[in-house]
């Protein structure tokens, strides 16, 4: 009598988790979106939707109040909802500069002119980043105290139309791979005032927060999403072309001149080690959030980031 073998077991089902993007989609989130659509995050044992927020501001609070399991937001943001108490902990870096610059309409001053110039401008912002820490870098307190000073204004998520419009000179906060060229494409000149020009410091651009609460607990398969994430990134550096192509085929939305011509420059600011951590960079921010006074004291290090395959280990 024959021997029946047994059927094949079911695989696992994958654990299910919830992404909240900083923003619309967009090529920034390139590593997400090559982690899912090349079933590395399957390949973990993971199902990932990526959520995007109705309104930017949100997803640290839906993540503190534990309603989403991972954001995405900037390390000066990190840094500002920390101090105010909410439970959010850094455990991959996507992008490892800022995307973001002090964007400024009309034609650039002579070099010895751009503190005057910038200290001069109505500004307008479109995160707490822009509003705590740029405004307070670009304005001197002799310029605010003036009479007829114009205190800088929300452009609630919309630099494009501020500037357009004229109701602000400079956003304080703008995306420069994207908002410069969108106004050129309207005929209106800017110049773009990098972060590092004005010493603010080094930061990462472009980060995964969990909540602190569960951080260690979940080390595990925060590790499992960053060994995707990981693979996700050097896949497209090695194969920058078909990885723009996965882009567009997948999010026709993303197909426009504007992402392909910075899609490159894109690239050369991804992280090829994600869970990796830059403590010395954490650090260095906290003491400039306290020496501007923006902040009253410093935060540990250990409390605003960790790297999840450490913390497995112990």
């Amino acid at each position: 009598m024959a021997v029946i073998p047994p059927p094949p077991l079911d695989p696992p089902p994958l654990k299910q988790l919830t992404l909240m993007l900083d923003w619309y989609l967009s090529p920034q989130h390139a590593a997400l979106i090559v982690a899912k659509e090349r079933a590395l995050f399957a390949a973990q044992g993971l199902e990932i939707e990526l959520l995007t927020p109705a309104d930017p501001s949100i997803a640290i609070k839906l993540l503190a109040a534990g309603e989403v399991d991972l954001a995405l937001t900037r390390q000066p943001l990190l840094h500002l909802h920390a101090h105010d108490g909410a439970p959010i902990t850094r455990i991959a870096t996507l992008i490892e500069t800022p995307l973001n610059a002090v964007i400024v309409a009309g034609e650039a001053p002579a070099p010895a002119a751009v503190a005057d110039a910038l200290a001069d401008l109505h500004y307008g912002y479109s995160t707490r980043e822009g509003r705590d820490v740029l405004v307070e870098q670009l304005l001197p307190r002799s310029v605010r105290q003036v009479d007829d000073f114009v205190a800088p204004e929300s452009v609630h998520f919309d630099a494009a139309d501020a500037l357009r419009s004229s109701r602000v000179d400079a956003v304080a906060d703008g995306f420069f791979h994207t908002l410069p060229q969108q106004l050129a494409s309207d005929g209106i000149v800017t110049h773009t005032v990098r972060y590092s020009d004005i010493d603010i410091p080094r930061h990462d651009g472009l980060i995964l927060l969990a909540n602190s609460d569960s951080v260690a607990r979940q080390a595990t398969t925060w590790s499992r999403v960053l060994i995707a994430l990981e693979e996700a990134s050097n896949w497209m550096i090695e194969h920058p072309e078909e990885a723009w192509t996965l882009l567009v085929t997948t999010h026709p939305v993303l197909d426009n001149p504007i992402n392909q011509e910075a899609w490159d420059d894109l690239l050369r600011r991804v992280a090829l080690s994600p869970a990796a951590l830059d403590e010395r960079r954490y650090a260095a921010f906290e003491s400039y959030l306290q020496s501007a006074g923006v902040t009253e004291n410093s935060i540990p290090v250990t409390r605003l980031a960790v790297n999840p395959h450490l913390l497995m280990e112990r």
